[in-house]
């Protein structure tokens, strides 16, 4: 079995390090939050007491909050001791972000992937994520056997890692549409005493199948916003994240400026601060009450 790093223990890391454990590998773990930690080290992980120990093992992977975290933990300085090997930054990060981590990496000799992943928690934990790798065809393939612990499908994304955090971008740019187009919808049928969980049934069962319409128009049709597995910050994080992407490339986007408000309106409300990211669909749905 092989010595795997993994930093980043929030609630999708926590499930990705326990399907890399559940694989018979040794798992070095690193997290700011020492909590997460010693839960994985009873189950058989070991601590690792730096970011540059868990780079260290060759063979890593992270799951960090953003842009600020992942560039302030994978650096230079925390690749000393990593020449040769490779790292899976699997977190939904800028382009601009994967660009200047696959330079980094390639300048201190380690193979970079960017391998953002669709999927919520428990998706995670049953290791049935979809992982979009973008970067050196010949490291995914030394990568593919722990991306086949922690998901059900591998996607090739090209050489340039920064493409695999463009599509995730636009992936979850349309979860953003589709949570507000089922709260506007929702809310317009409730109007006329239309029952949301009915509601929600005839479009998952007829035009609008799959797991996002199901999901989060269930979680919307019967208010389920807690247990959080999104927050609303990490929603309008990825609206951010597509606006200045478009920016870049030269694209308008219209509604984004339309999502950014309900954002700002969802957020400005407190009661919904620990409320999973479905819950941009009240800002709608209220107007009715």
């Amino acid at each position: 079995m092989t010595e795997v790093g993994f930093l980043g223990l929030g609630t999708m890391g926590m499930g990705m390090a326990r399907r890399l454990l559940a694989g018979g590998h040794t798992v070095h773990v690193w997290n700011r939050s020492k909590d997460a930690v010693q839960a994985l080290v009873a189950e058989g992980a070991l601590e690792a007491q730096t970011p540059t120990d868990a780079l260290a093992t060759g063979c890593s992977f992270s799951m960090l909050a953003n842009d600020a975290a992942a560039e302030a933990v994978l650096t230079t300085e925390s690749l000393e001791r990593a020449r040769g090997g490779f790292h899976a930054n699997m977190a939904s990060v800028s382009p601009a972000c994967g660009s200047r981590l696959a330079k980094l990496f390639a300048a201190e000799g380690v193979g970079y992937l960017a391998s953002p992943v669709l999927g919520r928690p428990a998706v995670a934990a049953a290791g049935e994520l979809n992982i979009l790798a973008g970067g050196d065809p010949a490291v995914v393939e030394r990568a593919q056997e722990f991306f086949d612990l922690m998901g059900r499908a591998t996607w090739p994304m090209g050489a340039k890692p920064e493409i695999a955090n463009l599509v995730k971008v636009a992936v979850n740019y349309n979860i953003i549409h589709a949570i507000q187009a089922l709260g506007e919808s929702i809310a317009l049928v409730e109007t006329v005493g239309v029952e949301a969980p009915a509601f929600v049934e005839l479009l998952s069962e007829t035009l609008f199948g799959g797991v996002v319409y199901k999901g989060y128009g269930n979680l919307i049709a019967n208010k389920q916003y807690l247990p959080q597995s999104f927050s609303l910050e990490l929603g309008l994080k990825d609206l951010t994240l597509a606006e200045n992407a478009a920016h870049q490339s030269g694209l308008t986007l219209p509604t984004a400026a339309v999502l950014r408000d309900m954002f700002n309106q969802a957020l400005a409300t407190p009661e919904f601060a620990e409320y999973d990211w479905a819950a941009l669909a009240e800002v709608t749905r209220q107007q009715t009450q």
